[in-house]
């Protein structure tokens, strides 16, 4: 009985633990701004592959984009 009160004090402190999370301060976002932080890092390449990949579909991508697959939008 003793290990089982154990486990969840151990369980219980770890979830307290994560309800601890602060969100980041006002001069730590400018480090998360950074162009290697974004997930498109290069945006040429990120345009290129939505048009590859709207091309090959022949339907308009979830971009904003209208038109169809011909490339003549």
């Amino acid at each position: 009985m003793t290990m089982r009160a154990f486990a969840i004090a151990i369980i219980a402190a770890l979830a307290l633990c994560a309800c601890a999370i602060e969100p980041p301060k006002p001069w730590e976002k400018g480090n998360l701004a950074k162009p290697e932080m974004q997930f498109d890092y290069d945006r040429l390449d990120t345009k290129t592959q939505q048009h590859i990949y709207t091309s090959k579909e022949g339907a308009t991508g979830g971009y904003g984009v209208g038109g169809g697959g011909c490339g003549c939008n």
